[in-house]
């Protein structure tokens, strides 16, 4: 069974056409989207833990940053 994306593709197609991209195939389009999929889910996943690790419900912009840096160095 095909995973859904969690976001769409268009964006990432206008952005890649906006860098200069003529074409770009429906594959490229998933290989990007999954990829950033995978990161986005790795930096929140990390921003709650810390979150929760702090003793907060809230997720504040400094765990977003510091998860951030964690996972994309």
């Amino acid at each position: 069974m095909k995973r859904k994306n969690i976001l769409p593709k268009p964006p990432f197609e206008r952005l890649l056409k906006k860098l200069g991209a003529e074409r770009v195939s429906d594959s490229a389009l998933e290989a990007l989207t999954l990829h950033v999929e995978e990161k986005m889910l790795e930096v929140a996943k990390q921003a709650v833990a810390l979150t929760k690790h702090a003793g907060r419900k809230t997720v504040l912009v400094e765990d977003i940053l510091l998860a951030k840096k964690r996972v994309l160095g």
